[in-house]
């Protein structure tokens, strides 16, 4: 057997650190952790994608009593963007996320199943995706969404 490994690059950022663009997403990504449906989890969280046009789009949790049915922050936010602006590229995603209220100190990470969607737009666009994960002690950029998800499931064509 031969070990082999996986590593991916980030770096921890000060949001003042972030072009303006960027620091207007995280914004947008942290006012979408408002409007979060979760009753259930209290757990809200909110997601901002920039578009090659300079539009932001939003989107946040939506909980349902029934736990699948639910759908996450960054999965709305990146149907939206697909949806309404179909011609323009998704340039970055931040999310950003509260507890009971509070915006957590360390940032949260998509879900494998948002990692997938949002892979997933990557190679739509074919064009890599920077993502933004906030937290009021440590904000992290990630440049691809595919360095968060290493053998993802993709077309063999």
């Amino acid at each position: 057997m031969k070990a082999k490994e996986i590593r991916i690059a980030y770096c921890s950022v000060d949001i003042g650190e972030l072009d303006k663009d960027l620091q207007r997403l995280v914004e947008e990504a942290k006012r979408q952790t408002d409007s979060a449906y979760c009753p259930y989890s209290n757990f809200s969280v909110g997601a901002a994608v920039l578009l090659d046009n300079g539009v932001i789009v939003g989107g946040n949790n939506q909980e349902n009593i029934a736990y699948p049915s639910g759908l996450c922050a960054e999965r709305t936010a990146m149907f939206y963007a697909n949806s309404q602006h179909p011609d323009h590229k998704p340039m970055a995603i931040a999310i950003a996320a509260k507890n009971g209220g509070q915006f957590l100190d360390k940032p949260i990470c998509p879900c494998g199943g948002c990692r997938q969607a949002l892979l997933e737009a990557e190679l739509r666009y074919k064009s890599p995706i920077r993502v933004i994960l906030y937290g009021t002690q440590d904000t992290l950029v990630i440049e691809s969404i595919a360095d968060m998800l290493p053998f993802a499931f993709v077309s063999f064509d």
